[in-house]
């Protein structure tokens, strides 16, 4: 996207945010309403049904071979099956505005139908895309010249391939050596703002929404008068690498940028986590997320814009995570 129009959209967004929020912290809140309102009926109790009931066998002694074959002829004959097709459309008919309803609350497969016991051809085509698509974001690698364009410098994990990186979740939270003394030597000490990206497991996601989101957060971070420091990407790397990242740098914050595990509704879907002054042994409970970066989900530009004003509050109660809920309490 152009960056003058990121630039505005960011202004924008961030200005409706400001006001939302000046707008909750001055309006009360009424925990309890005194007088209720709406109408409440009182169920009535369906009578039970009336009569006797008469069990019928299915199968009879005296029936002859021959009436049976006639039933079964009769069963089979174009009427019946003619009938029969028309209950199940009327029964269709009487769901499809329900299911018409939710499927527009849900990117979920419901309501495709089958065809027997089996999903039908183009339901189980879409499955087959959606599945290849997911293994192509996680096995996929990053463009060089999306990083050269965004101004990163590139360092590794301690994974080797991506079967390691899948297997060892371990390795892809520690810098290799080479990468550790390159970080100590590019980057700027002590600042306000630390933003870091990696494929993680969604290459797709990086490619599609980095650039985006980096731009609007740069633009937002900028606006906000936030010292920030030098942007690099890490190839293979997990969540939790930002205490290491914490521990060489000392930043107050740490925004990580990573590509997240993909499904069968998207496979380019990034999560921005934040965390306050990360280090090692930082538990899970003080990191804070937004997922579901993508156009199916928040649009990137928002999720830029949005991070800023976090952070803003993350640097204002130094805290984040569950430790910035109790705060705001």
């Amino acid at each position: 996207m152009n960056e003058q129009l990121v630039e505005q959209i960011t202004k924008l967004v961030m200005a409706e945010l400001n006001e939302i929020e000046s707008a909750s912290q001055s309006a009360s809140v009424a925990l309890r309403s005194t007088s209720p309102k709406g109408r409440v009926e009182i169920e009535k109790r369906k009578k039970e049904p009336e009569g006797t009931v008469t069990l019928h066998s299915l199968t009879s002694s005296s029936s002859k071979p021959v009436q049976k074959q006639s039933k079964v002829r009769e069963s089979f004959s174009p009427s019946v099956k003619a009938e029969e097709s028309r209950q199940v459309e009327k029964k269709n008919a009487a769901v499809s505005d329900d299911i018409r309803a939710m499927k527009k609350t849900t990117p979920a497969r419901i309501g495709v139908g089958r065809a027997g016991s089996r999903p039908k051809t183009d339901t189980w085509l879409q499955f087959r895309f959606d599945h290849a698509a997911a293994v192509d974001a996680v096995y996929g690698e990053v463009p060089d010249e999306l990083i050269e364009r965004l101004g990163f410098f590139q360092v590794t994990t301690r994974v080797k391939d991506k079967e390691e990186y899948i297997l060892r979740p371990d390795l892809g939270r520690r810098l290799s050596d080479d990468s550790k003394e390159k970080v100590k030597r590019e980057c700027k000490k002590n600042p306000t703002v630390q933003i870091i990206s990696s494929n993680g497991l969604s290459a797709k996601a990086v490619e599609e929404n980095l650039e985006d989101v980096y731009l609007s957060l740069q633009q937002a971070l900028k606006q906000l008068n936030l010292d920030v420091g030098t942007p690099f990407y890490i190839d293979k790397g997990r969540v939790a690498l930002m205490d290491e990242i914490g521990e060489l740098l000392q930043p107050d914050v740490v925004i990580y940028l990573i590509g997240e595990r993909p499904g069968l509704v998207s496979a380019e879907s990034l999560s921005a986590y934040v965390c306050y002054q990360p280090r090692f042994g930082t538990i899970e409970a003080d990191r804070m997320v937004v997922s579901n970066i993508h156009k199916g989900g928040i649009p990137a530009v928002e999720a830029g814009a949005y991070l800023g004003t976090l952070i803003k509050k993350i640097l204002h109660y130094q805290a984040s995570g569950v430790n910035l809920v109790k705060k705001e309490a």
